[in-house]
């Protein structure tokens, strides 16, 4: 996204886009009937364990690791091969966003920079900052092509430039807006998509949309599909107004996804079956 011209505010912008308002009320209808199921009264916590996990199921799931929620539940050790590491990469960033609301304000690149050594739970030296000229990212996923680190230095910039000044658009602009850009930049050199999606998660969760992280967006994007996921990202980096609207409105059906996920977690917690 370029976030450069004549318009003061371009996320605002962006939420003015044919088909965009109406999927900014379709999330908030979608989540304020969450908030309201009565289980929330005396047991929001339960919901945000569960969203939480589900969530980070769904991440990993979009990174190549589609385990079933039961196998992510019982399992404790994640080192095992490439897939359990994802799927413990996933369990990390979730947890670890929580604690980086307060930041993401004030320093965005701080807290990537920190998501990326929380993925990586390595020591080497391309963790925990943006790959350099000549280095390789492990994503082999997203096949787009790859901005060259003059260009993702410059767009990270831009983007944490947005965000401190702060803007009028909705949240679930912002969200999708930071989610297509940390993955059509692919920053670092891995686990891109799982820190594009945490980023999403503390935009919605910190812009007051879904305070107590129970809409995971994570699993509805899973639940649609990764061919429906990448052709909505092709939308966002054509950077046409039709496409950036298409990825705002997919971005959107999957927080609704996410807030039906916990709908039915309240449901069956109700029951007394969960």
């Amino acid at each position: 996204m370029s976030t450069t011209g004549a318009t003061a505010d371009p996320l605002a912008a962006l939420g003015t886009l044919p088909g965009v308002p109406e999927s900014v009320e379709s999330v908030r209808k979608a989540v304020d009937r969450v908030y309201g199921h009565r289980i929330m009264r005396r047991r929001s916590n339960e919901i945000t364990s569960e969203a939480a996990l589900r969530g980070a199921r769904g991440s990993a799931a979009l990174s190549g690791a589609d385990w079933a929620l039961e196998e992510v539940r019982r399992r404790s050790d994640f080192s095992g091969d490439d897939e359990a590491r994802v799927v413990g990469a996933a369990l990390r960033l979730t947890a670890e966003a929580g604690q980086l609301l307060s930041i993401w304000r004030q320093s965005p690149l701080r807290v990537l920079a920190r998501l990326h050594l929380v993925a990586a739970a390595t020591q080497g030296d391309e963790v925990g900052r943006p790959r350099q000229e000549g280095e390789s990212v492990d994503e082999p996923l997203v096949e787009l092509a790859l901005p060259n680190a003059a260009e993702v230095s410059g767009r990270l910039e831009g983007l944490a430039e947005l965000i401190i000044a702060g803007s009028s658009a909705p949240a679930l602009v912002t969200a999708a807006v930071v989610h297509g850009e940390l993955l059509a930049l692919r920053p670092f050199a891995s686990h891109n998509g799982l820190i594009a999606r945490t980023a999403e998660r503390i935009v919605l969760v910190g812009s007051g949309l879904d305070p107590k992280s129970i809409c995971p967006a994570e699993v509805g994007h899973a639940d649609l599909g990764r061919a429906a996921y990448l052709a909505a990202l092709d939308g966002y980096v054509s950077g046409t107004p039709e496409g950036m609207a298409a990825w705002i409105a997919h971005c959107g059906r999957a927080v609704e996804l996410g807030a039906r996920e916990s709908t039915a977690v309240c449901e069956a917690l109700q029951r007394g079956a969960a």
